[in-house]
């Protein structure tokens, strides 16, 4: 069996699942539960020395669902812990006695000057705890006072906040990062300024998901009034893993290490985060979704695909996809793939038909008793087809040789292309040279 165990930035799991700084680790009852569920750790919901921090009470998460009503994300409001200070610090201090072997990490977010940090830090390492993680990515109530995403982006203060906290604590310091940013590199490369131990990303989304068109505000609406909050689950992934890969991939911050957060809901999320520089990742959103039993079909998944990968080690997968990230410009023109589709597994639906007729290449025929085929001399190989297909392994793309001939029309359907920079159709050619 693949080990799973992790060693990231000096703190131990038995797995690199860790629940994200939110609701489902905000107190020493759920952190129990989920420890004894099987999971690896958890970053303690964010702490700080405002007194004056009061939730709403009405709504706090506004959600995105798909057709089926699978949740796809949600929008939350809520802000950090309103529990004492001095009582989530002694039941963090309990739960890494009792739970030695997992890892305990904590949140903080407290005002911009280095006396609040000097005076927090000395305060949670006290407890024990493996490390602290500096909150400089929530996008709601807290980036008002000047505080979460108001820090993360402005990479000078990212540098100044970090060096602050490695020059008052002997723990792991881990920067969160926003993502409500145009490059993810500035504000990691001032955390590897800084001095910070490790980077995690992303954090929630600034959005609105919804209107109410009735009480025509936000939701979730509170008395009449809606405002922006924190975008999180699946839909974020795609975001959160081009910014890790940004990262992973920088000369700046290479090395740096990357605990990957953003839509983690299976084995395979987990190990896409790892292929693409993450050393472990976290969730929050599956967990609030199904529970935390989740970890039992997460930590199997990724076990058994390791086991047929022939990875032992966690660390084996770590970074293996970085090197094939690459600038559009450096893509290979002369690679061709034509769509085929299989007619055993057709159902007829027409879908493919309708999306590359009206809004792609004109490259699917139909003839009149709806049978679809592709026209290779006009199929760009654009893959729409392939995705709006609802029968999964019913269309696919065959790679075809420079200069292959299309058996059925005597037509070549590729070519030669050449470099990027002087390729006929690349609008760029001419500013390249």
């Amino acid at each position: 069996m693949a080990n799973l165990a992790t060693d990231f930035i000096g703190i131990r799991s038995p797995n690199p699942f860790w629940l994200a700084s939110a609701p489902p680790t905000d107190k020493e009852y759920n952190v129990t539960r989920a420890f004894r569920a099987g999971w690896g750790g958890v970053v303690w919901k964010t702490l700080g020395f405002d007194p004056h921090i009061v939730n709403v009470n009405g709504p706090r998460y506004g959600a995105v669902w798909g057709a089926d009503r699978r949740l796809l994300g949600l929008n939350n409001i809520e802000l950090i812990t309103d529990r004492p200070l001095e009582v989530n610090l002694r039941e963090i201090k309990k739960v890494k006695r009792d739970w030695p072997d997992r890892a305990v990490v904590v949140s903080l977010m407290v005002p911009c000057d280095e006396a609040s940090w000097k005076t927090i830090l000395p305060m949670v390492e006290e407890t024990g705890a493996d490390g602290v993680e500096l909150n400089f990515g929530c996008p709601h109530g807290m980036s008002e006072r000047g505080m979460g995403s108001a820090v993360g982006q402005v990479p000078e203060y990212i540098e100044m906040v970090t060096r602050w906290c490695k020059a008052h604590t002997r723990m792991p310091v881990i920067v969160k990062l926003t993502p409500n940013i145009t490059d993810i590199r500035h504000p990691a490369r001032a955390a590897h300024a800084g001095g910070a131990d490790a980077v995690s990303l992303i954090n929630t989304v600034s959005s609105i998901t919804s209107v109410d068109l009735d009480l025509m505000a936000p939701e979730p609406t509170i008395d009449g009034k809606g405002t922006h909050g924190g975008y999180c689950g699946p839909a974020v992934k795609p975001i959160a893993l081009n910014m890790v890969a940004e990262i992973a991939r920088d000369p700046e911050t290479a090395g740096l290490p990357i605990s990957g957060i953003g839509g983690v809901t299976t084995w395979r999320d987990a190990a896409e985060f790892l292929a693409l520089g993450a050393g472990n990742v976290q969730v929050c959103t599956a967990a609030m979704t199904y529970g935390f039993g989740i970890i039992k079909e997460l930590t199997a998944g990724l076990s058994l695909w390791m086991d047929e990968k022939g990875y032992g080690a966690v660390s084996d997968v770590v970074g293996r996809a970085v090197p094939n990230v690459t600038d559009w410009q450096h893509l290979n023109l002369n690679y061709v793939t034509k769509a085929r589709i299989d007619q055993d597994l057709c159902i007829k639906c027409g879908r493919c038909y309708a999306a590359c007729e009206d809004t792609s290449h004109q490259a699917i025929s139909m003839t009149e008793d709806r049978v679809f085929d592709v026209i290779d001399a006009e199929c760009v190989a654009c893959n729409l087809c392939v995705n709006v297909c609802p029968v999964e392994g019913c269309i696919t793309m065959e790679r075809l040789p420079t200069g292959a001939v299309d058996e059925r029309t005597g037509q070549t359907v590729s070519a030669e292309h050449g470099d990027w920079k002087t390729h006929p159709n690349n609008p760029m050619a001419a500013a390249a040279e």
